[in-house]
């Protein structure tokens, strides 16, 4: 698969809290949820951002609880791809779980700044900084979580695979 987008960029411990406040979590409806994506670290937030682009985050993206609605929402608007230092256990099952396409690379994250022109090429484990024409290798995905991830989630995978 591959992904193209411009970066957004956030900082360490972007809790599920900030990806999606409380107060709307009274539906797990991904439309109503992508609304408010991200609006407690930058009001703007949906205004800028389009889809298909690419949440950047620091160490520990995802923290906090344990509900699916933080990935729902990013997906739900139509980001294609997080990048982060490292995500929260249960963030990262969760993203993989709804079929959001998470990935781990520090340097990448230290190389790249809110603007940049990405391309993922996520089954081959390529990350390009297309503005600043540079490239990372970061670790594929095993193919089963690939899979899952192509198939838009756990649950669209297991009835694929099923049938």
């Amino acid at each position: 698969m591959v992904l193209r987008g411009k970066c957004w960029k956030f900082g360490d411990n972007i809790d599920t809290d900030v990806i999606i406040p409380a107060r709307y979590l009274n539906t797990t409806n991904p439309n109503e949820l992508a609304l408010h994506v991200m609006e407690d670290a930058d009001k703007e937030f949906v205004k800028k951002a389009s889809k298909g682009d690419i949440i950047i985050g620091g160490n520990n993206f995802g923290c906090g609880s344990s509900r699916e609605h933080a990935p729902i929402a990013i997906k739900g608007f139509g980001i294609a791809c997080v990048i982060a230092k490292s995500f929260a256990r249960i963030f990262f099952r969760n993203a993989i779980n709804i079929g959001l396409p998470i990935i781990e690379s520090s340097e990448f994250v230290d190389e790249s700044d809110e603007g940049d022109e990405m391309e993922i090429i996520t089954d081959e484990g390529i990350i390009k900084n297309i503005s600043k024409q540079k490239e990372y290798k970061v670790r594929e995905f095993p193919q089963f979580l690939q899979e899952i991830i192509d198939n838009g989630g756990l649950m669209n995978w297991i009835r694929k695979v099923k049938l």
